[in-house]
């Protein structure tokens, strides 16, 4: 990613709606559907900041791989010992079948061989494990914001099967989410093309927008997990070994 994609992330995770609610539709989704130890042993590879720490936290020990210096400096800071930075796909350094929970939380789509990533990281996992992945979704939604971000690909629904699959690995749950604001980020990317103005869209709106936003995403806890998704900004699956 770009240095400022970074900076912004450090200034903005606290704050910012979709960080925020985000955190809370996921967690919602690991208490539903990934049945953790109490004991359980999670890791978040690509952990930028560490945002996503306090809420794998809920759930059991966490250690993060990152492999930008300075975001990985405030991610340890955060965790409070040494995040790794080991890179994908290969992982070296990081024990095998040591893992209830490898988090890949917007990641996958910044890695050339997506699926020598995902075998690799199932080698990480113990016996039972899960690995939970976020992705953003419909390639028609490219923008500045993918071209910032350095992403190789948004991802179909299809697609990220075929990649799981082709992995070795098995779906256990796959839904859209960020469906609620579906239809304004739509617009918003249409128009921007149109327009001629495209940008990466991550900036802090107003905080009457900020707020709303984050109530109107974070709605979606309540749901996921419990009712099929109308298609979204983005999609998450739960997976497991073959």
């Amino acid at each position: 990613m770009e240095r400022i994609v970074y900076d912004r992330m450090a200034e903005l995770d606290s704050r910012h709606w979709w960080y925020r609610a985000r955190r809370e539709i996921l967690a919602a989704l690991i208490e539903r559907e990934i049945q953790l130890p109490e004991s359980a042993r999670i890791l978040e590879i690509g952990c930028g900041t560490g945002h996503n720490f306090g809420m794998l936290g809920r759930f059991g020990r966490v250690d993060g791989i990152e492999i930008d210096g300075a975001a990985r400096a405030i991610a340890s800071s955060r965790l409070g010992h040494a995040v790794g930075d080991a890179p994908l796909p290969d992982l070296l350094g990081v024990p095998e079948r040591h893992y209830d929970l490898v988090a890949l939380l917007d990641v996958l789509e910044h890695i050339d061989d997506d699926r020598a990533a995902l075998a690799s990281i199932a080698r990480k996992l113990k016996s039972g494990g899960r690995i939970l992945i976020t992705v953003p979704a419909f390639p028609w939604m490219w923008s500045a914001h993918d071209v910032v971000n350095h992403h190789h690909r948004r991802y179909t629904r299809r697609a990220l099967k075929t990649a799981i699959a082709d992995a070795g690995l098995k779906v256990e749950f796959l839904s859209w989410f960020n469906s609620l604001l579906f239809p304004l980020a739509a617009a918003a990317r249409l128009a921007g093309r149109l327009a001629g103005k495209e940008d990466s869209d991550d900036k802090l709106p107003p905080k009457p927008v900020n707020t709303l936003f984050e109530i109107l995403f974070g709605l979606e806890r309540h749901a996921i997990g419990r009712v099929p998704f109308p298609p979204g900004v983005s999609l998450v699956a739960i997976v497991s070994a073959s």
